[in-house]
């Protein structure tokens, strides 16, 4: 089965150009660039963003971008970034009442996440550029992972602008499965032991790399619907073994150092900046090569970060700094076995 999977990647893979763009049919179109899109979102906004803590009711609105006009569907979305403490404008479920036509750069969008600005200032435009670097670095060790679309976004709202902000899109989980050649699974909480081992300490390790916490790989806050923060991956929708594990939703990581993010009480760790290794005993055995692959792409990681749009300097050197920590730990066998195998669940 292993094997199977892996030629499947390997299929995909070929589609994928030197600069790490996908150049096959699998990709949807929003996707296929990494250009920063122009787009305008015209409704009531500002509604959506007053409600957002206690309602997420469908809107109708229209989105224009890339010289087309899309009646859409917006509603707030999230947990956290929904409440007013924390944020003054929520992020955005955006759906598709008509299907785009086959010239359309939203082909195939039915229901799309947009990645907000929280707060009306330059400060958090920069969170959201940590945020969608998380998810580039991922890109990066693994296609089984979910592209992103960066966009200058305008909200209007009767007719006047509220605001343009830098916000980005997340490749819906159908789509980021097909393009590896899998399948989503839906379905309740799962044992550890139907997850593959190989992408399990992938992923558990992305999760030390990036200092994010807020997250469970076999488990959700509903157990009838799995994961937190987590995607599964399988050979088939009803898939019960071998399933990978995709993460996304970033913004509580150390590395994107959100103000408004704080670690779990549970977890007594004094700040999200503060590492811990979450990931099981079940992965020891395959966290030897992960490792040895985090330390052949960190070049291209650290690279990445000066490729991202409007990250500022400082940004990057924080970033860079952060992650340095990350490869020293990964470069001693001591701290390994102190931090990572002898810190498993």
């Amino acid at each position: 089965m292993r094997l199977a999977k892996l030629c499947v990647l390997s299929l995909a893979l070929l589609g994928t150009s030197a600069s790490g763009e996908d150049t096959g049919d699998e990709v949807t179109p929003l996707f296929g660039s990494d250009a920063v899109l122009d787009a305008t979102i015209d409704g009531p906004v500002r509604e959506v963003a007053r409600r957002a803590e206690s309602s997420d009711e469908v809107r109708p609105a229209t989105l224009t971008a890339a010289g087309e006009s899309h009646a859409i569907e917006i509603s707030a979305r999230g947990i956290s970034r929904r409440r007013k403490d924390k944020c003054s404008f929520p992020p955005l479920r955006i759906g598709f009442p008509d299907k785009p036509d086959a010239a359309s750069l939203f082909r195939k969008q039915k229901r799309i996440k947009l990645v907000t600005h929280c707060n009306d200032n330059a400060r958090f435009e920069q969170i959201v550029l940590r945020e969608y670097a998380a998810y580039r670095l991922y890109n990066i060790l693994t296609p089984e992972s979910f592209k992103v679309r960066l966009a200058r976004v305008t909200y209007r709202d009767g007719g006047k602008d509220v605001t343009t902000r830098i916000g980005f899109f997340i490749e819906d989980g159908d789509d980021a499965a097909k393009r590896v050649g899998l399948k989503e699974v839906d379905t309740g909480n799962v044992r550890v032991a139907v997850l593959n081992r190989e992408d399990g300490a992938r992923y558990s390790l992305f999760q030390y790399m990036i200092g994010n916490t807020d997250w469970a790989m076999d488990a959700g806050p509903d157990p009838a619907d799995c994961c937190h923060n987590s995607r599964l991956f399988g050979e088939a929708k009803d898939a019960a073994a071998n399933l990978t594990p995709v993460p996304y939703d970033f913004d509580n990581a150390g590395l994107v150092d959100a103000p408004y993010a704080v670690p779990s009480e549970k977890l007594r760790i004094p700040n999200v900046r503060y590492r811990i290794y979450r990931g099981y005993c079940a992965f020891n055995e395959a966290l030897p090569a992960q490792l040895e692959n985090y330390r052949n792409a960190r070049g291209e990681i650290e690279a990445e970060l000066g490729r991202i749009p409007g990250l500022e300097t400082r940004s990057i050197q924080s970033m860079r700094q952060y992650l340095a920590g990350f490869f020293e730990d990964i470069g001693d066998s001591d701290r390994i076995a102190k931090k990572l195998t002898g810190a498993c669940l």
